[in-house]
C-alpha cells in the first residue's frame, strides 16, 4: 500500500539556501523508513521536477544515511525578496512534497 513522505518522515521542512535556492529536508525516525524513502526510484529528480514544474537538471538530491535525512535543493522561481516573491523564507515550499507516494 502506498504511503506518503508526510507519513514516513518525522519532519519535513523547507528553507532558503541563499537568495536563489530552496532546500527541503526530510528527517526520518529510523533506518527502515529512511531506506524506503531513499530507495532507487522512490524519490527521483524526475518526480520532483514534475511536481515543481522545473527541469530535472535543476534538482539536486542528497541522501545522508548516517543522519537518516534526505535533502532536496532546487533554484527558486523568484529570487528571495524580489517583486512577486510570495514565500520570502521558502518556508512553505515543502508542502507539495508531503503527498509524494512510496510503496511500502
Amino acid at each position: 500500500m502506498p504511503t506518503t513522505l508526510g507519513e514516513l518522515a518525522d519532519k519535513v521542512r523547507s528553507k532558503n539556501a541563499g537568495p536563489f535556492w530552496v532546500t527541503i529536508d526530510a528527517f526520518f525516525p529510523d533506518r527502515r523508513t529512511y531506506d524506503i524513502a531513499a530507495a532507487d526510484g522512490a524519490l527521483t529528480q524526475a518526480s520532483i521536477a514534475a511536481l515543481y514544474r522545473m527541469p530535472e537538471t535543476d534538482i539536486q538530491i542528497f541522501r545522508i544515511p548516517e543522519l537518516e535525512v534526505i535533502k532536496i535543493s532546487f533554484p527558486r522561481t523568484t529570487p528571495q525578496g524580489s517583486v512577486g516573491d510570495r514565500d520570502v523564507h521558502a518556508a512553505s515550499q515543502y508542502i507539495p512534497l508531503l503527498d509524494h507516494p512510496f510503496d511500502v
